[in-house]
């Protein structure tokens, strides 16, 4: 007897035809996502099989899967590198894999899916093809990817309790011996109280997301409330909770515990009842009173015996105190560490002032530092860390030090040893110069409102600590291979460690499975696209070589190519014959170089831009340059067949534009079958643009490439009329 889900007998490359389905989807939607759904097409039917793509680009869903598709399909290739909605599966032999084995791997993966196992939802993981288990674009840890789903879903928290409370902070607030305190009466009481409960429900959205990612619904109760829990240390006596490291815990832990009672074998009678009401109760008790009663007691205990050492302290160097202070303020941010300091100092205000000096100088250095990193290396950091880092640096200036909080848990290897560094150096300098602060709170803001002894040295202090923090965490990023894509091993290694002590993003949870980019919508990682973040074109996994340059250095080398890259861009644009144009008129003869004289990626890119600004559309060169080259240390745009699209969204051009060259010799760019690309194209669209018609005409592009007799043609084309005769077919 055979399942539903099983290919008829003897269906193959040689027997009776499958009807096979595939979703596509790469982060920018550019052109891997059309690519491989052409090629997946082209090798099934010369297979004899049927096959109907949905692709998911930038200009949304297209040939959308039916239910009706569905039932009657007996395989699905899920070929994506964001997340897709696969509940509609459900029943259904799954395989999922990157888009990059979508474009070269495709009849292994018309052979793999006859035996994928069957996807039962509730967040089992479809199995992945063994292309991609190995590094075919989706070689990142589940443990990494839950910790970005959380972050993700952490930072508009963080963001905007942050802000608040800032805001409430400076308009209303007024210098007293018990800190910066807003009258109960006053308005801005309120706004602070808002903010305060954004500030509060940050622990639990970051644990109770982990714990989505990991186990889909089910999971999420017993992580948000596992992340309360740790948050709140009066419920297992301690003066302060476990803050965003124990959410870490309760997260990961809330995740596991539902994967393992999920498995627990029920009377059928019982499974409707099971996601919705049974996991949830048995795992929120079981974590809850596992946390209070097991992990709770140690967690007083050593906030205690901190606060005993720390009193022993007090009559020995400055410096020393001040670098202990500084140390364990960055340390967790909120948690324990952090708290322990911050009331020891808090409680000698009136008595020592200069121990709260020390940790008040460093409290502001761990946003301040993460913030200033977002704006020296931006490339290295997402459009979701960049926004964040603006919001760190005005929260670091109110003394709010859970503003770098987002950034210690997507790389706490990397972030939280920075953010120490920087508070120790803050803290040794403030103690050494006898800084005083008068009030329980720290940031520049009490240096502005006047509650500080020393204020030129509590600057020097802040600003020397906010320094050391921002260049070392873009030194351990850049040995580490660059952003949160990058960093995704070493990272994951790093919560892990965080654990025992651990851009989706914006859009639909990302559900069970995450490790195999699974989800229940298209929504984008942080990490992700940022999001999540990151999780940013994992398309080109297979041949990714990040690039940590300085946006301020010229890559490649060269005085020439600077020069070139500063030159005048916004010339007007020369008449251009219709005749001239294709692909409704984005590519023009202007746009098309026979011969590229680069013989590397850099130097490619700096031309293909210098061409685009032939044509009067490119306002901004250097930053075209900059987007372009953005976008590549997400991960190579050489695509293989001997085919680089190198592209960008950005405001540097005035309206969309391609350009097309040709390489004889080849230009090594990465790409995952080693080719050299031949064929580059360029397209610059601006953001506004970005679900306009010009991106059906570059789907159609893309799809065309895969055809190697058209590739030959367009290689061997005479002169830039034979190549626009060639390009123009795509119409």
């Amino acid at each position: 007897m055979t399942s539903p889900a099983d290919p008829p007998n003897g269906a193959g490359a040689s027997g009776p035809g499958l009807k096979l389905l595939a979703v596509t989807a790469c982060p920018t939607g550019i052109a891997h996502t059309y690519m491989a759904a052409e090629k997946l097409a082209q090798v099934a039917e010369s297979l004899g099989h049927r096959m109907k793509v949905e692709t998911q680009g930038s200009i949304g869903a297209e040939n959308v899967l039916s239910d009706n598709d569905v039932s009657q399909a007996d395989g699905i290739i899920i070929a994506a590198d964001k997340d897709v909605d696969r509940s509609r599966f459900i029943g259904k032999r799954v395989l999922v894999v990157g888009v990059a084995d979508g474009i070269h791997r495709p009849e292994r993966l018309i052979e793999q899916v006859r035996n994928a196992p069957v996807y039962q939802g509730d967040g089992q993981e479809p199995q992945r093809g063994a292309a991609s288990a190995s590094g075919g674009g989706k070689g990142r840890s589940v443990t990494y990817k839950a910790l970005m789903n959380g972050v993700s879903y952490m930072i508009p928290f963080v963001v905007v309790g942050g802000l608040l409370i800032a805001i409430s902070l400076a308009l209303g607030g007024d210098t007293t011996s018990k800190g910066i305190v807003i009258p109960d009466d006053s308005f801005w009481k309120t706004v602070n109280g808002i903010g305060s409960i954004g500030f509060e429900l940050m622990i639990p959205a970051l644990s109770g997301y982990i714990a989505y990612a990991i186990a889909d619904r089910p999971a999420l109760v017993p992580g948000m409330v596992g992340g309360w829990i740790a948050a709140h240390g009066e419920l297992y006596d301690s003066e302060a909770g476990a803050g965003f490291i124990g959410a870490i815990v309760t997260g990961f832990l809330a995740g596991y515990l539902v994967l393992w009672i999920k498995r627990v074998k029920v009377p059928k009678f019982v499974q409707p009842i099971m996601p919705i009401i049974v996991i949830p109760i048995v795992a929120t008790s079981a974590l809850g009173l596992f946390f209070i009663y097991v992990l709770g007691e140690p967690i007083s205990w050593v906030f205690e015996r901190l606060t005993d050492w720390l009193g022993g302290l007090t009559g020995t160097s400055a410096a020393l105190l001040g670098i202990i202070l500084g140390l364990m303020i960055a340390f967790d941010m909120g948690g324990p560490v952090n708290k322990t300091a911050f009331l020891f100092g808090a409680g000698l205000v009136s008595k020592n002032p200069e121990v709260m000096g020390a940790c008040a100088a460093a409290i502001p250095v761990p946003p301040l530092g993460q913030g200033l990193a977002t704006l020296l290396r931006r490339r290295m950091f997402d459009d979701q860390e960049r926004e964040t880092g603006l919001a760190a640096l005005f929260m670091g200036f109110f003394g709010i030090t859970e503003g770098a909080i987002p950034f210690a848990a997507a790389r706490p290897a990397r972030v939280i040893p920075a953010n120490m560094l920087g508070g120790a150096v803050a803290g040794a300098i403030a103690g050494v110069a006898s800084v005083e602060d008068n009030v329980p709170h720290g940031g520049p803001i009490v240096a502005v409102l006047g509650a500080v002894g020393g204020v030129p040295m509590f600057f020097v202090a802040v600003v020397v600590g906010t320094a050391v923090t921002a260049l070392v965490t873009i030194a351990l990023m850049s040995l580490g291979g660059g952003g949160r894509g990058a960093d995704a091993d070493a990272d994951a290694a790093g919560a892990a460690e965080a654990v025992s002590l651990v851009p989706s993003p914006a859009g639909a949870p990302v559900p069970a499975g995450v490790g195999s980019g699974g989800g229940t919508g298209a929504a984008s990682g942080a990490v992700a696209d940022s999001s999540a973040s990151g999780a940013v074109a994992a398309s080109d996994a297979a041949a990714l070589k990040t690039v940590s340059v300085s946006a301020a250095e010229p890559r490649g080398g060269g005085k020439a190519e600077a020069e070139a890259e500063a030159a005048p861009e916004a010339e007007a644009a020369p008449e251009v014959d219709a005749a001239d144009q294709v692909l409704s008129g984005y590519l023009t003869g202007q746009t098309v170089k026979e011969r590229l004289t680069a013989d590397g990626k850099d130097a490619a890119i700096r031309e293909m831009a210098e061409l685009l600004a032939a044509t009067g559309k490119v306002a901004d060169t250097a930053e075209l340059v900059r987007a372009a080259f953005a976008r590549e240390d997400q991960g190579t745009t050489g695509l293989g067949e001997e085919i680089a699209i190198p592209h960008a969204k950005t405001d540097a051009v005035t309206a969309p534009v391609v350009g097309f060259a040709r390489s004889p010799e080849g230009i090594e760019w990465g790409a995952p079958d080693g080719t050299k690309a031949r064929l580059v194209f360029m397209i610059a669209v601006p953001e506004a643009a970005a679900g306009d018609e010009h991106l059906r005409i570059l789907a159609l592009l893309s799809r065309k490439l895969m055809g190697p007799e058209f590739r030959e043609r367009l290689l061997g084309a005479a002169d830039v009329g034979a190549i626009l005769r060639v390009l123009g077919e795509i119409e």
